[in-house]
């Protein structure tokens, strides 16, 4: 895609950083009225007034995150900020602006980056913030894009990791597993395209899932219905690395156990058939597929009433003591132990 040939090509170098940063932030509005100087100073400029400020950055590597030969740069872009937003909306808080740094190679002409910009552009639209900054430099091995997230609550709504108490609900977004299947294809098609080029795949069945993994979209629906329920979690975590990694993160955090039902988990039909085709169990891919983006928290037992009624909330286990262990009750009604065997970034 990048290497066509067919297509006009305007090298890095022709505008210098400080060109290539105005040439590709020029598009960008301030509507945030925290953001009191966004883009073209030393720093950016923010006021939050009284409430507490939410600071997280995520780095994505061409080759170890994403793959150029089937992920448009647009989508990159895209996805890119929805997998930092969905880190603000895990404290049970609003996201405001965003910086934007990129490393790449020269094989990268000014159009491939107003590609990838334009994605980050179109997802600061769509969720409402602001990009204040961020870096451009060089890269001798492909592209790199680091995203640094900010936003706000107040004090009394930030939602940690450790704060599950025994006998508290555990409950999750949406369905999960699809994004991890969603790549599956992907590198599937990948495969039979290096084999034969002139191949057409048709992918219409598998839509739902390779959009979960191209084109995420992180909940900025969901503390804004827990508030107007009128529900405050006691402890929540994004899904990234897969549920099974993150069940541990808040029971560990919050030195508690869990009782997880396997029958409870919610997992699209498509996921279902896909998996029978892949040869591959629904519940392992569902624990351990990684980048759903849903949310996980538990709340009061008190608070089931008010969530038992909304299909984008399912209640999956409940916490159990430190002793009971983190385990997942099966269909058969056996318990066994949950490892994490989700995406580990360090491991080879």
């Amino acid at each position: 895609m990048i290497e066509d040939k067919n297509t006009s090509r305007t090298q890095l170098s022709e505008l210098g950083e400080f060109g290539l940063i105005n040439h590709l932030t020029k598009n960008f509005e301030i509507k945030q009225k925290t953001t009191c100087l966004g883009i073209g100073d030393d720093a950016a400029v923010l006021d939050f007034e009284n409430k507490k400020c939410v600071l997280t950055t995520d780095l994505l590597i061409e080759g170890i995150h994403f793959d150029l030969s089937y992920v448009p740069l647009k989508h990159l872009g895209y996805k890119a900020v929805v997998v930092n937003l969905s880190d603000v909306y895990a404290m049970n808080a609003t996201a405001t602006q965003i910086t934007v740094s990129i490393a790449v190679s020269n094989r990268f002409p000014i159009e491939a980056l107003e590609e990838l910009y334009t994605g980050i552009e179109t997802a600061a639209k769509i969720y409402n913030i602001d990009v204040v900054g961020g870096d451009t430099t060089s890269s001798t091995t492909g592209l790199l894009i680091s995203i640094t997230a900010v936003g706000h609550a107040n004090e009394e709504d930030l939602t940690y990791r450790n704060g599950a108490k025994e006998s508290d609900l555990l409950v999750v977004t949406g369905d999960l597993g699809a994004a991890y299947l969603g790549l599956q294809i992907l590198e599937r098609e990948k495969k039979v395209y290096e084999v034969n080029p002139n191949s057409q795949p048709d992918l219409d069945q598998y839509t739902y899932l390779i959009e979960r993994q191209l084109k995420p979209e992180a909940r900025k629906d969901i503390p804004e219905l827990l508030k107007a329920l009128e529900v405050k979690p006691t402890s929540m975590i994004d899904i990234s690395d897969g549920l099974s990694s993150e069940v541990i993160h808040l029971c560990t955090q919050s030195k508690v156990g869990v009782n997880l039902y396997e029958e409870k988990i919610p997992i699209d039909p498509t996921v279902i058939s896909t998996c029978e085709e892949f040869t591959l169990n629904s519940t392992t891919v569902a624990l351990n597929g990684g980048e759903d983006y849903e949310l996980l928290f538990t709340i009061k037992q008190e608070d089931y009433p008010k969530i038992k009624a909304n299909p984008s909330l399912t209640v999956i286990g409940h916490i159990t003591d430190e002793k009971s262990g983190i385990g997942l009750v099966t269909r058969a009604n056996e318990k066994i132990e949950i490892t994490a065997q989700g995406w580990n970034p360090l491991k080879e």
